[in-house]
């Protein structure tokens, strides 16, 4: 899967990816394109916006492309001029430094639908998606404060996806109990496993019991204290399973297939019904986000808990409860 770092040129020319044999009439006419700032090939975001084009050529059949680039606005609207002028009816700027350069050309390409991830817009032929994480988090804290009596929480650096998750957790628990003691902290980075590592035995050294670590690829770091710390410390699996990890440790996992919801959305655009505001991914789509429980471990979320956590999961689904304020 490792793929060197190309130029926007060769990642246009070189880069084109023929989908699986389209089954639709003139599937072979659909196109979409991918604008990423860096590399593909590492575990993380870049690989989920990578994952959701490679779900739009499986499902959809369509011919894919992809691009990688520098942070540089300059360059963000050349890509998008592009794929427009090559007939791309979909392009996926993913992250939200691509919106500007997306509002700026999609004036001369209203036939084409830019979508932007992490973004709140919606004008016209711009859309943005995004995954609400503070639902699922906000299920995590709600166990925590049942079953523990001190929280830890690790994010790789203070942005607003992981303070929205943090954001969901702490609301979650204080909504059972209002003094619920819960910790803090940003390793500043998101590949120093060491950091995460000690920064989580840190919390735990001072009574935290339930400790979440997400920090992209330095979340292992954190797992890997929790289950050096015995099986009276939990935790929750986040994006990935990391029971082989933390065995003793894990009662839950949370997945976000945020792929899914990407072809979803691609799909509806396809057949004339693009979305007709911003995109928000939350417990309402279960295909894109799932919370379980895991069985047959050493330890487990007690019946009386699940029956009362699906019950609120179910609300924060029909919008009854706000997870993130």
């Amino acid at each position: 899967m490792e793929i060197s770092r190309r130029t926007f040129l060769e990642g246009v020319a070189a880069l084109s990816l023929a989908a699986s044999m389209p089954t639709a009439a003139h599937a072979e006419d659909f196109k979409m394109g991918l604008l990423v700032t860096g590399s593909v090939s590492e575990e993380g975001w870049n690989r989920i916006g990578y994952n959701a084009l490679k779900g739009v050529a499986d499902q959809l059949g369509a011919k894919i492309s992809y691009v990688e680039l520098q942070q540089n606005p300059a360059s963000f609207e050349k890509a998008f001029r592009d794929y427009a002028g090559q007939g791309y009816q979909v392009i996926l700027g993913h992250g939200f430094e691509f919106q500007d350069a997306a509002l700026e050309v999609a004036q001369d390409y209203p036939n084409i639908h830019f979508l932007i991830s992490s973004s709140s817009i919606h004008e016209g032929n711009v859309i943005g998606l995004n995954t609400d994480t503070s639902q699922p988090f906000y299920l995590m804290g709600v166990i925590a404060a049942k079953m523990g009596h001190k929280a830890g929480l690790i994010g790789g650096m203070e942005i607003p996806p992981i303070q929205q998750a943090f954001a969901g957790f702490k609301n979650g628990a204080r909504s059972v109990n209002p003094n619920f003691p819960i910790s803090e902290a940003y390793i500043g980075n998101f590949t120093d496993t060491t950091a995460a590592k000690e920064a989580a035995l840190s919390m735990i050294s001072q009574g935290a019991d339930f400790v979440v670590p997400n920090a992209s690829g330095a979340t292992i770091g954190g797992y890997q204290a929790i289950a050096e710390s015995g099986p009276n410390v939990r935790s929750f699996s986040i994006f990935s399973d990391f029971t082989q990890v933390a065995p003793k440790n894990i009662l839950g996992l949370y997945v976000a297939d945020y792929a899914q919801g990407v072809v979803d959305v691609v799909r509806a655009i396809r057949t004339g019904s693009p979305p007709t505001k911003n995109v928000i991914f939350g417990l309402k789509d279960p295909k894109v986000i799932s919370f379980t429980f895991r069985d047959g471990g050493p330890v487990s979320v007690p019946a009386e808990i699940r029956a009362e956590v699906k019950a609120i999961s179910d609300k924060i689904a029909a919008g009854q409860i706000k997870t993130d304020a």
